[in-house]
């Protein structure tokens, strides 16, 4: 009895001391990687938007071959992203984002060094492809280091990167292009993004790995869904290797409603945003008629909006969510509203006054960084195991909207001599996002396959 009265002591004793224990929080440390990471992955992947009115009276190209060299990235970054995911699916985490850091930022870096169309296209595709893996390993991060609860406010923090850098580093981007010339900012932000990948080699752990991170933290995330097994950590520990892939289970992903509309939903949302990455600097030069200053001075605004945006999105989801909001009103609400003050965009063709457009379009922008809570939804419905496979097919679809939008406003400013239409299609989009996550998406759920 003696014996049993002192197991129950300790055992209560223990367990009083891991409540008392304060939970590292070394899971922001991982999502502030994560955040640095995907803002270079934007400056690489938009610096060629700064570049493009001096660019292009340099190399002598047109309106029309601009827009393919715009969408040129998204040809490979779309192709690659089943293969991107696959990899990350088989190597993990920490080893495939060091590499397509390393490699997206040596293309960069060559692009300054281009002399024609030719060599530019080239730089482009193999941007794409070293970009592919990117937001499909920063959701498995999420899923893995943080509980459902936080994993909106997650994802908004690393994806207010894409906006912030440009908000940030545009004035500085602009007066290092009119000091230097455009080939300074591919030297500056490539070489930026190696020095990176180093960096995130030698600080990104697992949870279970990760010497910052206690038991209650990890107790935490696991109680909430988290602490996933990667699969570089999978086979250092000795499990067995999971099914292999099969290409018919595409096809059986997409069959599923919610996988089907929030593919189209994001391809919406990412119209807008490709828009403000690539056409943005050349719409205020050569539609409103703008300096350099001005435009860097302006180039800000819609980007801090953006970034507002993004973080308003992902805390609003929590907070409904929190408040014993189901998924789907807590997951959609944001992206709904977000679309549909998106397609506002087009009201920038009836005005005049430059601060007027500036501010329809950071109330677009803002609204945009509402929408972009996408990659919350493809952790909550992933199957398990086919997290990365789910994210590939999610962000082919939603970056064929890199593809289509450049190539779309291309033809149409060299065609009509004019923004106007451009604006249109994108505001036509948006809204038709709106009504996919109304009507297509339905409830959010994991997707079991049988």
């Amino acid at each position: 009895m003696a014996n049993e009265s002192s197991a129950r002591t300790s055992t209560a004793s223990a367990a009083a001391t891991r409540k008392t224990v304060r939970r590292s929080r070394a899971r922001f440390g991982i999502l502030a990687l994560l955040a640095i990471g995907t803002m270079i992955n934007y400056l690489d992947r938009t610096v060629l938007g700064i570049a493009a009115p001096q660019l292009t009276n340099e190399l002598g190209i047109s309106a029309a071959v601009m827009g393919v060299m715009f969408s040129a990235f998204s040809w490979t970054y779309v192709a690659a992203q089943i293969p991107g995911g696959m990899f990350l699916d088989r190597f993990g985490t920490k080893l495939t984002y060091y590499l397509s850091m390393t490699f997206w930022s040596l293309a960069t870096l060559l692009q300054g060094f281009v002399t024609g169309v030719g060599t530019l296209l080239a730089c482009r595709l193999g941007l794409g492809v070293a970009e592919s893996p990117c937001f499909p390993a920063n959701s498995r991060v999420v899923a893995t280091w943080f509980p459902q609860k936080e994993r909106a406010m997650a994802t908004g923090t690393y994806t207010v990167g894409e906006y912030i850098g440009l908000a940030c580093f545009s004035p500085l981007l602009f007066a290092l292009m009119g000091e230097f010339g455009w080939r300074a900012l591919f030297y500056v932000v490539g070489a930026a993004g190696m020095l990176f990948g180093g960096i995130w080699w030698l600080f990104y752990r697992e949870p279970r790995d990760h010497p910052g991170a206690n038991a209650a933290e990890l107790e935490y995330i696991e109680a909430g869904g988290g602490l996933t097994n990667d699969p570089a950590s999978d086979i250092e520990h000795g499990a067995k290797a999971k099914p292999k892939f099969e290409w018919r289970t595409i096809g059986r992903l997409l069959k599923h409603r919610q996988l089907a509309g929030i593919c189209f939903g994001q391809f919406a949302g990412n119209s807008t945003l490709v828009f403000f990455l690539t056409w943005f600097p050349t719409y205020l030069a050569t539609e409103r008629h703008m300096g350099w200053l001005k435009i860097g001075f302006f180039a800000i605004l819609p980007f801090i909006a953006a970034s507002v945006g993004v973080m308003f999105g992902g805390v609003l989801s929590d907070w409904l969510l929190a408040r014993g909001k189901s998924a789907n009103v807590a997951r959609k609400l944001p992206i709904i509203a977000g679309l549909l003050l998106a397609s506002t965009i087009v009201l920038a063709n009836y005005v005049e006054s430059n601060a007027v457009v500036i501010a329809i379009l950071s109330v677009a922008f803002f609204a945009q960084g509402m929408a972009a809570l996408g990659w919350t939804l493809v952790s909550d419905i992933a199957p398990e195991g086919m997290l990365g496979v789910t994210g590939g097919i999610f962000n082919l679809a939603a970056n064929l909207a890199g593809i289509i939008t450049p190539l779309a406003v291309g033809f149409i400013v060299a065609a009509t001599g004019s923004f106007v239409g451009a604006l249109a299609f994108i505001g036509t989009i948006a809204l038709l996002g709106a009504l996919s996550y109304i009507f297509v998406v339905g409830d959010i759920r994991r997707i079991v396959l049988h």
